[in-house]
């Protein structure tokens, strides 16, 4: 008989509450820094270690992010409002 799978549920479930870690650059821009931002997952983009994390920014990063990041994202018709970061580029906050 075939064991039954379980799911592996992700590392940080949607809902939480993120930071970015320091040292931490975007994926399209890498000389720009991202550390500090914070915002919420908002889904999981894999099922299975190394994880993917789609970060939804929350109002502080919003109104802290700097025009030189809209305007590159308004550019490369990246949405600036949220990002995919790995599983070992965030870590929760109170």
């Amino acid at each position: 008989m075939a064991k039954k799978r379980t799911a592996n549920p992700p590392a940080i479930p949607i809902g939480t509450r993120v930071q970015v870690k320091q040292g931490v650059t975007s994926p399209d821009m890498p000389d720009f820094p991202l550390e500090g931002w914070t915002g919420t997952i908002s889904e999981v983009a894999a099922k299975k270690p190394p994880r993917k994390y789609m970060v939804e920014w929350d109002d502080a990063t919003l109104d802290a992010m700097p025009a030189a990041y809209r305007e590159f994202c308004e550019e490369k018709q990246l949405y600036d409002r949220m990002i995919c970061l790995g599983e070992n580029e965030v870590e929760t906050v109170e």
